[in-house]
């Protein structure tokens, strides 16, 4: 098998791979470094790269890919690849390859605890109940049943929260996604037009990638569109909405967003978002699962070794 001169890990520390991950790179490799993402060795260290790893909300734009001339893959520790110029990459024979699927169950299950969480006021419940008052007066909720659900991106992810959603709560499901889905429709998931889902739907869950065409995806029309009343939970990466039109609706306090990239929030929006009692930040847990975890490992060595292999897997360009 082939071997890369050097793999530049930008933003990876020990703690981020176990002993087997970390046996089977140096395997694949003559030099491993890893650096801070703010480092300021990394333009020096890029000059002789010929293999980087790069962690969700890291940019590898043309000007990195510039300073970095023996460039022929690049790993992306994730599955949301919009600040990778994968374009620029392709023509520069680089490949960029992403981890997709491995963790569709945690996502799913935890997109409905978030919902049921903000339903059943469950942090007020416990906060309460830990305070020693156990009534139940004051609480107030509503079901999902019949409700009509809408999921935009039918995607791994998407597909497994519109079956939860129809088969598991007895949810109105329909979807709107880039290509039709016929075998979701067969099992009675509607398809509908973007902006009639966003005009009927009591719940939506946004499960769009987020790359360079589906920046501002959700622009202020479609934010306007959003029905009154609607719970809103994304678990993508915040650049498919227009923040200044998202703060706009919030401030109407006819619709709930929740939202778990907050991690990726510049300081001052976060700041900005968390005025409003109607939107509910979460630190990006959706995935954080032992089954998930193993399997994002896993599949990130495989991409590298598969690549070595002349059979790349998860290629994203």
């Amino acid at each position: 098998m082939n071997r890369f001169k050097k793999i530049l890990m930008l933003g990876f520390s020990n703690r981020d791979l176990g002993e087997t991950e970390w046996d089977r790179i140096d395997n694949l490799c003559n030099q491993k470094v890893l650096l801070p993402a703010d480092s300021a060795d990394t333009a020096k260290q890029l000059s002789d790269t010929d293999c980087l790893f790069v962690k969700l909300g890291a940019t590898v734009d043309k000007s990195i890919i510039d300073k970095t001339p023996s460039l022929k893959y690049v790993g992306m520790f994730g599955t949301g690849y919009g600040r990778i110029d994968t374009n620029y990459a392709a023509r520069k024979g680089i490949a960029v390859c992403n981890i997709a699927g491995y963790s569709k169950e945690g996502v799913a299950e935890f997109v409905f605890g978030m919902i049921i969480d903000h339903l059943r006021e469950l942090e007020r419940a416990k906060s309460q109940a830990r305070d020693g008052d156990y009534s139940e007066s004051s609480f107030k909720g509503y079901e999902i049943k019949d409700k009509k659900f809408g999921v935009v991106g039918l995607g791994r992810n998407g597909s497994r929260i519109a079956e939860i959603a129809h088969s598991g709560f007895l949810a109105k499901v329909s979807y709107w996604s880039k290509n039709r889905k016929k075998v979701f429709e067969k099992k009675g998931i509607q398809y509908l037009e973007i902006n009639s889902l966003l005009k009927q739907s009591d719940f939506l869950s946004i499960n769009i990638a987020y790359v360079p065409e589906t920046k501002n995806f959700f622009n202020r029309q479609r934010i306007n569109l959003i029905k009154p009343g609607c719970v809103i939970v994304t678990t993508v990466q915040n650049e498919v909405f227009d923040f200044n039109a998202l703060e706009q609706r919030l401030k109407k306090n006819d619709i709930t967003f929740i939202l778990d990239h907050s991690d990726e929030l510049t300081s001052e929006q976060a700041k900005q978002l968390k005025k409003y009692k109607n939107c509910v930040l979460y630190p990006p847990i959706g995935y954080i699962t032992k089954e998930a975890t193993q399997a994002k490992l896993g599949m990130f060595v495989d991409n590298l070794e598969n690549f070595l292999k002349e059979k790349p897997t998860n290629k994203v360009n």
